[in-house]
């Protein structure tokens, strides 16, 4: 008889409690902090004088910061639909096509950039778009978060499609069903959630992303996150806090929208 392990969370391992509440307390009390002074009315950063929305309504009168934003969303709008169409597709390729020669080469090549440092795939890019002389402006960012934002889409829609039990696909065809109505009304419908979670994390891995983007983006070009880190460099201002706490509140939202679906698909 296997004897039942009495541990079922990290913080029922003797010392580990006080540990786990000091590594969440160091990544996530400074982002508090950050949002809490992005309602100071101080024209200081970190000297607090008083509750205001200010720096937020400032934000919105920013033309920069609203052009920025616009680019951001115009690149994640079209990025995200490629990334996971292609996913989608690489994902039936490689549970549904059976067995193949190369199969597992290209799902773990698939996979690849999720183990690549961001860094390599951001110079890589850049020496790309020099080589063929490729200067598009916000299409050569859009080119490359979809290619960057396919392993984040492939991931979920492959679980969700492992997760489906192919004798319902077996049953349809039993019904005289065609491979194209049995996909339509049997396999489509069980996998949307897996592909909408898919899309949501490639949406606010586009958004938030700013390594590749910093690297491949031209004049006119500017994101979000590109332009956060311009006014860093210039010190960081309650209008920093503000906009840096509004693209947070963007990524918790999708990404609870992600969690929620894919416990659903799951």
């Amino acid at each position: 008889m296997f004897r039942k392990n009495k541990f079922r969370h990290v913080w029922d391992f003797p010392g580990f409690s006080g540990w786990t509440a000091i590594f969440f307390g160091f990544l996530y009390v400074p982002i508090f902090v950050l949002v809490c002074y992005s309602f100071n009315s101080s024209s200081y950063a970190m000297i607090w004088t008083g509750f205001s929305f200010r720096w937020y309504e400032k934000l919105f009168f920013n033309d920069d910061i609203l052009q920025a934003a616009y680019n951001s969303l115009i690149i994640a709008i079209t990025a995200a639909p490629m990334a996971t169409a292609i996913a989608t597709i690489s994902a039936l390729v490689i549970v549904r096509g059976g067995g193949f020669r190369g199969k597992e080469f290209s799902s773990g090549l698939i996979t690849l950039p999720l183990m690549v440092p961001e860094i390599v795939t951001a110079v890589a890019t850049l020496i790309f778009f020099a080589t063929l002389g490729i200067n598009l402006g916000l299409i050569n960012v859009i080119i490359a978060h979809t290619v960057f934002c396919i392993p984040f889409a492939y991931m979920p829609i492959k679980a969700a499609l492992e997760a489906m039990d192919p004798n319902l696909e077996l049953a349809a065809r039993d019904l005289y069903s065609d491979k194209n109505s049995a996909f339509r009304y049997i396999t489509l419908p069980l996998l949307t959630p897996g592909i909408l979670s898919g899309f949501m994390l490639a949406f606010v891995i586009s958004v938030d992303d700013f390594i590749i983007t910093l690297m491949v983006a031209g004049g006119g070009s500017t994101t979000l996150p590109v332009y956060i880190y311009s006014m860093v460099k210039m010190g960081v201002t309650p209008e920093v806090n503000a906009v840096s706490s509004l693209l947070l509140a963007f990524s918790i939202i999708f990404v609870t929208g992600y969690w929620f679906l894919n416990k659903k698909s799951s």
